[in-house]
């Protein structure tokens, strides 16, 4: 097939998000005519011996071509539209001069450290390929993704990650800022080499190799400067008792967080999805399954056929945590400063800490909101245990992203056709959390449950301007001609249950002036405060948003 013609839905990835996934350790940007987000299509190899041609969107790795030997490479990659070129160069001049002929050609140019190995380059080009979501040129990468999972659980840990499959070979890790927190046997993984055999030893003399190989709980290994070794924490990814790889998490200069373990015991089996997924190219089962999971979460889609595809037990119990949140606050007892965050990196936290405590989670994001569909739970199980798992979330999301998280605890249903019912709770619960001032981050229906009805009366108001009173509405509009304070003092006063002390107090002003504003408002609208259906009326009225 021409590549030229790849299909709408082929997975791509922007250059931007690629140099993430490589990252500095690896390759550096020497030129970039055509900027950052130029989209990549496929990785090829370009071995000295073959022609210097390449196909539109390649990222082509120029090997055995130091220097101004790749001048043709370069300048073909340019005539036949790849997108980026990587080479190893030999000095700074050359370095220069390839960086003028990339700008003439009109192709990225990235240079290879001289001590990194091809193989492993093209293998994390290739897998961050592969993660990438089909559609859209430069969409960054989705849960799925090993990379953003790996710099999740580094948040998650304090800790340095690296994810490897079966084999020892490293499929994806987490960015540093700090080259020096890395150790030498990290660095030494990344760019394809062995780790030191001594260290190597030592793992097989202690079993930790064996430990991984038959076990899912996390395994400490000390620290050993005397082999430039800092302290790890290791945990096996597995699908049943067959081990697909491992992740690592390297202590840094800071100590690892007391959750670590719970943490790794959470990404690697998020992990374990994405790499059955591509271990048995089921990409388009994946698709099935978000399909299937948003279908259930409407109830456009009856729950057997999610049942059936995952092997669920439909008659057990089941219930959906909601989550929504807004942009990165700074909190004064954050641990961290937020970082600039996406989706993913939200997804992700959500996705770790609940495969930690239910093995059969499924996590979608039907914007702006998270939803967690927790199906097969144990039948004595109660709404208590469920709010203490989505605090642990959203204690996570403050402590680690610096992001004001809420959480919701739909009902518990008796199995998963009723699934839509708790997903309609928990979306009530995050509706009145955001209208009515809630103040707590987790709740349940019984935690607010008057708080939603008020917050449902008003939107029900909201929506039919003529059950409202246009007393009311005239008092709102005069205060907004003339800049008055009357309908604000009103509902004050009746908030304060007719205490014109602590109504006054509350705004700042003298009892005899609250006194006067009220009989203002009495006059202005006909209201008589004395009769309980026009107070209770201009409560609710009163606290609708302004409009216009």
């Amino acid at each position: 097939m021409d590549p030229a013609a790849v299909s709408p839905t082929a997975a791509r990835i922007g250059l931007r998000q690629l140099l993430m996934v490589l990252g500095d350790s690896l390759v550096e940007v020497q030129a970039a005519p055509a900027g950052l987000d130029v989209e990549i299509r496929e990785v090829s190899l370009l071995d000295p011996e073959d022609p210097p041609t390449a196909q539109p969107g390649e990222l082509v790795l120029v090997i055995g071509a130091r220097g101004r030997a790749a001048f043709p490479a370069l300048r073909a990659a340019g005539r036949d539209g790849a997108a980026a070129v990587v080479v190893k160069l030999d000095g700074p001049g050359q370095a220069a001069a390839l960086s003028e002929a990339a700008a003439e050609a009109g192709v990225a140019l990235l240079s290879l450290r001289s001590e990194a190995r091809w193989e492993q380059v093209h293998a994390l080009a290739r897998a961050a390929l592969d993660d990438a979501p089909p559609g859209e040129p430069g969409m960054g990468a989705e849960e799925g993704d090993l990379f953003s999972l790996a710099q999740t659980t580094a948040i998650l840990t304090s800790g340095i990650v690296s994810i490897e499959d079966a084999a020892n070979r490293v499929l994806a890790y987490s960015r540093t800022t700090d080259s020096d927190e890395a150790d030498d046997l990290r660095r030494r993984s990344i760019l394809g080499w062995q780790g030191p055999e001594g260290y190597l030893a030592k793992l097989r003399e202690w079993g930790v190799f064996q430990h991984l190989h038959s076990s899912d709980e996390v395994i400490g290994i000390d620290s050993h400067p005397e082999l430039g070794i800092r302290r790890r924490l290791a945990v096996a990814i597995r699908s049943g008792d067959r081990q697909l790889g491992t992740i690592w998490v390297q202590e840094g200069s800071i100590p690892l967080s007391e959750r670590s373990s719970q943490a790794l015991l959470g990404a690697a089996r998020v992990a374990a999805l994405h790499l059955v997924r591509r271990r048995r190219e089921l990409s388009d089962d994946v698709t099935l399954t978000r399909t299937l999971l948003a279908g259930l979460l409407d109830g456009s889609t009856g729950p057997q056929p999610l049942a059936t595809h995952l092997g669920f037990d439909a008659t057990r119990p089941a219930a959906v945590l909601g989550f929504s949140y807004g942009a990165p606050e700074a909190y004064e007892t954050a641990e961290v400063a937020a970082p600039e965050l996406t989706h993913s990196e939200v997804t992700n936290l959500v996705s770790v800490h609940i495969a930690a405590r239910h093995r059969s989670a499924l996590v979608t994001q039907v914007d702006p909101r998270i939803y967690v569909l927790l199906p097969q739970l144990p039948r004595g199980i109660d709404t208590d245990t469920l709010r203490g798992w989505t605090q642990e979330i959203t204690d996570a999301a403050r402590r680690h992203l610096g992001l004001p998280l809420s959480g919701s605890v739909g009902c518990l249903v008796p199995g998963l056709g009723d699934v839509p019912e708790s997903r309609r709770e928990a979306d009530r619960i995050l509706d009145a959390m955001a209208s009515a001032g809630v103040t707590v981050a987790v709740a349940a229906l019984p935690d607010i449950q008057a708080e939603v009805l008020v917050s449902e009366i008003l939107a029900l108001l909201s929506a039919r301007p003529e059950i409202r009173d246009p007393r009311l509405t005239a008092l709102l509009t005069h205060d907004s001609r003339h800049q008055g304070r009357l309908a604000e003092t009103l509902l004050t006063y009746l908030n304060s249950f007719g205490d014109i002390r602590a109504a006054a107090a509350q705004l700042h002003v003298h009892p005899n002036t609250l006194r006067y504003r009220l009989r203002r408002a009495e006059q202005l609208t006909g209201l008589d405060l004395s009769r309980p259906d026009q107070r209770l009326l201009a409560m609710l009225q009163l606290r609708l948003p302004p409009t216009g």
